[in-house]
Formats: structure tokens, C-alpha cells, sequence
């Protein structure tokens, strides 16, 4: 019998290289993974649209919605706390599969049981069949085999991009398919349900792990995973005052459009930023079993997040009209004005995002809840102040402003934790803020930033081709060139060229 206290981890995973250069190769994959999934969906989108009735996506996109959001308030940070752990043992990855299994079998319990009171309230019958479906898929996906875990612990991210692309093919080819003979929701339904049930297959063959039912290291997550809990509670009241404000005060229609704004913006962020941080999770993981508490890896990461994501943001504010008039149509156009807010105030978010990761590394758990307490707390009273009386650019305002005001706290508590100047911060930005600075005075003076642009879709299209053209351009070559003349010194722009050279001999 194995050794209980033995690391139950399969070390044949780890990589060679540092942890930086081994998190950046991590990220690469989860990026080009997001990029994969949101490819396929859309041309499964714009196959499945041609055959089946809108009422199919809205049933299925109801009931799904009504599972995730049940799945999020209960989510409690296992694979986080085993990753973290310095001896995480059978014991320890034991626990884990077994509140997962448990949790996923809750949550299809009660989307089982708001069934018939959910079809009732929207009137829909046939969400009743949809969500027993739903909830039984909930609780097979909890079985997955939580060795996957080693896929992030060890940074071995193209495993996990394995791990998720043939169920994805499998779903879309299946869902096709299915809704040329069966013309009805059910395709969409069993789509998903084939990807999850794959899913899990895929797992126990991918990694040789057999996990066991067992509840004997509970202690040792319970801690981690109640303040991950409680922070995942606050955030999605965070989320939901905005709606809720702006629904009482203005209308549905106007939480569509600052939905729209909102996700617009939020692009950088989750695309690039997010995938970012899931991969730095586990670098400053293994840098904090190794004795570092991970200042420098926090200043390099940074300085790569904001040589992407600062132009990112400033680039969807500056060409916030024609993004919205062409993506979604003159009725949307009420969305600009909250895009050209939420793209600046976005920029500032990596400070936050890589401070949130590296506090729930180092279980600073307390000090991130107390302050997304407060914020919350901010965000609803600006909320409730602005709405009244500017509308939805008073929700753009309240919320930009908590952005701000959390990043600096972010920042002033992780500098002060790390022991890191603010030089030393700067010394890693300085180039891409000024590099976004040039973008923007560029676009300014060319009339293409900002602007309500006249003509029609055509040359609108043109013109957005131009700017994007024009700023992308004006951004690297300010920042190559101040890079230059700085002797070359090490930094992001360091960084990002090693990770293609890299990528390219691959």
C-alpha cells in the first residue's frame, strides 16, 4: 500500500525551464485554447442558427444559465487548495474528487427541484425535460478524475488543451449533426451533455489517478476553500448590483445594453488577462513551495499583462463606435458611451487580477475578502447615487470608479506585502504606458478615435480596419523604439520576444 503521506502528484508532468518561462508557455496554451473554443462556437453558431428557431437557444441558454450560477455560489477553490499545498497526498486529492462529486450532485438536485417552478415562471414547459438534463449533466461532470489538477500544478497546460479539445469537437460535430435530423433544442441539449460525459471519460484515460471516496482531509481544504467561498458569494453580488440598480431604475433594456458595454470591455480582461492569471496561480505556486515569495515573478508578469491588455483597452475605447455599430447594430448604440469608459478603466485591472491570484497563493484570504467587501459596498451606494440621475453613463462612472479605487488598493497592499517599490513597477511599464499614450494621440489627431464616424457599414468597416491598423502600428513601434534606445533591458518586451522564438522552433 502506498505511503499516504507520499506527494500523490504525477511529477513526470513538470517541464523543464524556469517557472516564468514555463508560466508564460502556460498561458500560451490557455490562450490559444480560449481561441479554439470561441472559433468553434462561433461557426457552430452560425451553422445551428440556419436550422433551429430562437426559442431553442433561449430554452437551453435559460437552463444553462441557471446551472452555472448555482454551480458558482458554491464554488470552493478545491483544485486552487491542493495546487497550493506543499504535500498535497491521496488523502488530500481523495477529499477533493469527493467534495467535487458532492457538490456536482447538489447542484443537479436543486436545478432538478426549480424545474417545474422555473418553467412555470417563464411559461415554458418544455424547460422542465431541459433541465433534468442539465442537473444530470452537473453531476456527471463532477466525476471528472481530479488528477487533471496535475495539469495546472505542474504547469503542463497543453495536457489540459488536450484534455478539452476532443470533447469540444465531439460536441460540436454531434450538435450539428443532431440538429439536421432532429430540428429542436434537444440538439444543443445533448451536445452538452455528450461534451461532459466525454470530458470525463477523457480524464481517467489521459491520467493514470483512480480517485476514492473520502472525506478524511477535509480540515486541510476546508479553511482555503470557505474563504474562497465566501469571496466567490461577494463577487457575484458585486456582479449582480449593477443589473439590479439598473434594472429598478432604468429598465431591462437598459441592463442589455450595459451588459453589452460591459462585455465588450471586459474582453481584454478575459481573454488575455484571465488565462494569464490561471496559468500564474500555479507559478507563484510552486515559486512559494520553493521559498520565493514571488515578487519578482509578480513584476515580470505584470509588466507582460500590461504590454497586452493597456493597448487592448485603450483600443476598444477609442473605437468603441464602429465596434458597436457594426457587431450588433445602430440599436446598440447606446452601449458606446459606456464602452469608451470601460475600456480605459479596464486597463488598470492586471494590478488587481495578479494581486487577487497571488493573495489566494499565499492565503491572504481575510485582507481579499474585507476589501471586496468594501468595494461592493462602494459599487452599490455610487450605484445608487449616479443611476438616478445619469443613467447608464452614471452606471459606467460608479463602476469605473471602484475598478480604480480597487486597483490602487490592490496595488499598495501587494507592494507593501512583496516589499516592492513602486519604481520598480513602473521601471517595467513605463514604456507600454507611454506606447498607449502615442496610440491614442495618433488616433486622436487622424479623427479616428472617439468619434461618432459617419458612412455606412462598408466604409465604416474600412475606416475601423484603418484604425486598428494605424494604432497597433503606432503602439509597437513607440514601444520597440523606446525599448531599443533603453539598451534593450530586460522586461516584457524581453519576455514576449523569447516566448515567440520559443513558440516558432516549436
Amino acid at each position: 500500500m502506498a505511503d499516504p503521506t507520499t506527494d500523490a502528484g504525477l511529477r513526470s508532468l513538470a517541464r523543464e525551464g524556469s517557472v516564468l518561462a514555463r508560466t508564460a508557455r502556460g498561458a500560451g496554451w490557455i490562450v490559444g485554447w480560449r481561441f479554439i473554443n470561441r472559433a468553434l462556437g462561433l461557426v457552430s453558431t452560425l451553422i445551428l442558427v440556419r436550422l433551429l428557431v430562437p426559442s431553442a437557444f433561449g430554452i437551453v441558454a435559460l437552463s444553462m444559465n441557471l446551472m452555472q450560477s448555482i454551480a458558482q455560489l458554491s464554488e470552493a477553490g478545491i483544485e486552487g487548495a491542493i495546487i497550493r499545498d506543499e504535500n498535497p497526498d491521496r488523502e488530500l486529492y481523495d477529499t477533493g474528487f469527493t467534495i467535487n462529486a458532492i457538490r456536482g450532485l447538489l447542484t443537479g438536485i436543486v436545478v432538478a427541484a426549480l424545474a417545474i417552478p422555473i418553467s412555470r415562471f417563464f411559461d415554458n414547459p418544455a424547460m422542465v425535460d431541459v433541465l433534468y438534463v442539465v442537473a444530470a449533466g452537473s453531476a456527471i461532470s463532477a466525476l471528472e478524475n481530479i488528477g487533471v489538477v496535475d495539469f495546472r500544478r505542474f504547469i503542463a497546460f497543453d495536457k489540459e488543451f488536450q484534455l478539452k479539445l476532443f470533447p469540444r469537437l465531439l460536441s460540436v460535430v454531434s450538435g450539428i449533426g443532431l440538429a439536421f435530423w432532429l430540428r429542436s433544442y434537444w440538439a444543443l441539449v445533448d451536445a452538452i451533455l455528450i461534451n461532459q460525459i466525454a470530458t470525463v471519460i477523457i480524464s481517467y484515460l489521459i491520467h493514470p489517478y483512480r480517485p476514492r471516496l473520502t472525506l478524511t482531509g477535509w480540515r486541510r481544504i476546508s479553511g482555503y476553500s470557505v474563504m474562497i467561498w465566501l469571496i466567490t458569494l461577494v463577487g457575484v453580488a458585486q456582479g449582480a448590483a449593477s443589473n439590479v440598480v439598473i434594472g429598478r431604475v432604468s429598465g431591462t433594456g437598459d441592463v442589455g445594453i450595459y451588459g453589452v458595454g460591459a462585455e465588450i470591455a471586459g474582453l481584454p480582461s478575459s481573454e488575455l488577462i484571465g488565462p494569464l492569471c490561471r496559468a500564474a496561480f500555479s507559478g507563484f505556486s510552486e515559486a512559494k513551495q520553493g521559498g520565493d515569495n514571488g515578487a519578482t515573478m509578480m513584476l515580470r508578469m505584470l509588466g507582460l499583462m500590461a504590454l497586452i491588455t493597456v493597448p487592448a483597452g485603450f483600443g476598444l475605447s477609442l473605437i468603441a463606435y464602429p465596434i458597436v455599430k457594426l457587431g450588433f447594430g445602430k440599436e446598440w448604440l447606446g452601449a458606446v458611451p459606456l464602452l469608451e469608459i470601460f475600456g480605459i478603466a479596464t486597463t488598470v485591472t492586471i494590478f488587481g487580477s495578479i494581486a487577487s491570484t497571488l493573495f489566494a497563493v499565499q492565503a491572504w484570504l481575510k485582507a481579499s475578502l474585507k476589501l471586496n467587501v468594501a468595494l461592493m459596498l462602494l459599487r452599490l451606494a455610487l450605484l445608487v447615487a449616479l443611476v438616478p440621475r445619469y443613467g447608464l453613463i452614471g452606471a459606467a462612472i460608479a463602476v469605473s470608479i471602484v475598478d480604480v479605487v480597487s486597483q490602487i488598493v490592490y496595488f499598495l497592499v501587494m507592494t507593501r506585502r512583496l516589499q516592492v517599490s513602486v519604481a520598480a513597477i513602473f521601471a517595467r511599464i513605463w514604456r507600454t504606458l507611454i506606447g498607449a499614450g502615442a496610440m491614442t494621440a495618433v488616433l486622436m489627431l487622424s479623427d479616428l478615435g472617439w468619434g461618432h464616424w459617419a458612412g455606412r457599414d462598408p466604409v465604416l468597416a474600412w475606416h475601423m480596419v484603418g484604425a486598428i491598423a494605424l494604432g497597433a502600428g503606432s503602439y509597437v513601434a513607440t514601444v520597440l523604439f523606446l525599448w531599443l534606445a533603453s539598451g534593450r533591458p530586460d522586461g516584457a518586451e524581453a519576455d514576449l520576444i523569447l516566448t515567440v522564438q520559443r513558440f516558432r522552433r516549436r
